[in-house]
């Protein structure tokens, strides 16, 4: 958190939707801290422990780790948590459940899937991955072709590949989004599932990258079972639902809260400072232009989380994506080039595989960073589809002429 904010004042000094104010919160986490000393547990266990108090994500309704208070009153559990040595949850182990995940099952599941779901999603116990991309399906996600087919009894059978699927190989559960009426036009026939990837039928295997690891996947879906208790939504409302989980990835991905000087613009600055013998003349404005156009990114994206405090996210965390894309390959190439043949060197080459995403920031040499970071303006949406995002719903832009919204799934080219 940065220093000299008083969330007591960013929360409306105010109360929730259950009269929490943040004074009540305090109490409640000085109860939980004082029955489960966070220094001398296991953070999985003090974790559970705090989604059992309703402290895991406050604005959530009661039983699914929440109050049912004010999105803005979590920072006032962040603080006091932090304050009193607890650490903060799994969120770079598990990015895409906490991220993704976790909304759309609140949204979405019904209570029984919620309590299975929930407390293992948020200790880290269970990870999460999307199966959302197909071969043929990218950028136009409604074209994709992954069939679910319902049995009677209520179970369906799913055939299909997904891929560039991050952490599939780590993963206990999966958003999968399928076809289930190929005779409806192709946003209107599709159906949302939270898949076991235990389950028999579900392959993974690696998928090589630029940098040489395998932190992507695609996966193989041959026969599989899964129960009708599963679906997300009602059959057929899959892009409705599916807008959840995209809305709250691409703030996940662009508009997550960061420090000064965090990751990449961390990175450069450090090394600007600390090896003048590496820096040119030419450098010192574009190293200070790409410092000023991360710090205004990372003010823009601190009002769009008070936006989200009195609602869920909408389109503009679109905006929030594009600019960390655009940004994170700009600043990876100026470190790159300020590091000279230093940065050259690289020797991951691997195909190791991912066990908590990217790494952190100066663990490894900027060639990693700069190669991985190609990858921004592509995962969590194109930024080309994020554009037409932003023309549509925020600016009201007339829409591109398409052909290929009525007609039947089926009956579409491919």
């Amino acid at each position: 958190m940065d220093g000299g904010r008083d969330p007591d004042r960013e929360a409306g000094g105010g109360t929730g939707d259950h009269g929490l104010d943040a004074a009540g919160l305090r109490r409640r986490v000085a109860d939980l801290v004082a029955a489960h000393d966070p220094t001398t547990m296991s953070s999985t266990e003090f974790l559970g422990r705090r989604f059992d108090a309703g402290l895991a994500w406050v604005h959530f309704p009661p039983g699914c780790g929440g109050l049912g208070a004010s999105r803005a009153l979590q920072q006032v559990v962040e603080a006091e948590l932090l304050a009193a040595g607890a650490k903060a949850a799994s969120g770079y182990r598990n990015p895409i459940g906490l991220g993704m995940g976790a909304p759309t099952v609140v949204a979405h599941a019904d209570p029984e899937l919620r309590a299975r779901l929930l407390r293992p999603l948020w200790t880290g116990e269970e990870i999460w991955c999307q199966l959302f991309s197909e071969p043929g399906a990218g950028s136009d996600l409604a074209g994709l072709a992954t069939r679910a087919v319902r049995e009677e009894g209520g179970q369906w059978i799913v055939n299909g590949q997904k891929v560039w699927t991050s952490l599939a190989h780590k993963a206990r559960w999966a958003m999968l989004l399928t076809r289930t009426d190929p005779d409806l036009p192709k946003h209107q026939g599709l159906t949302y599932f939270f898949l076991d990837m235990t389950s028999p039928g579900v392959e993974v295997r690696p998928l090589r990258q630029a940098t040489g690891q395998a932190e992507f996947n695609e996966v193989f879906l041959t026969d599989v079972r899964v129960p009708d208790a599963h679906r997300a939504g009602e059959v057929g409302q899959g892009w409705s639902v599916s807008n959840t989980t995209l809305m709250n990835e691409r703030v996940a991905i662009g508009g997550a809260a960061t420090a000064r000087e965090a990751d990449a613009i961390g990175a450069l600055a450090r090394m600007w400072r600390d090896r003048p013998e590496l820096r040119t003349p030419g450098l010192h404005e574009r190293v200070l232009r790409a410092w000023v156009e991360c710090e205004v990114a990372r003010l823009a994206n601190e009002r769009i989380r008070q936006q989200l405090a009195a609602g869920t996210p909408g389109p503009e965390g679109s905006a929030a994506k594009i600019a960390y894309a655009r940004l994170n390959q700009d600043v990876t190439r100026l470190w790159l080039e300020l590091a000279g043949e230093e940065g050259l060197g690289y020797d991951e080459w691997s195909m190791r595989r991912s066990e908590l995403g990217q790494a952190a920031f100066g663990t490894r040499v900027p060639g990693y960073y700069y190669l991985r970071a190609k990858g921004n303006s592509i995962e969590g949406g194109t930024s080309e589809v994020l554009r037409n995002v932003i023309a549509d719903r925020v600016l009201n832009l007339p829409r591109e002429p398409r052909t290929d919204t009525k007609v039947p799934w089926k009956e579409m080219p491919r």
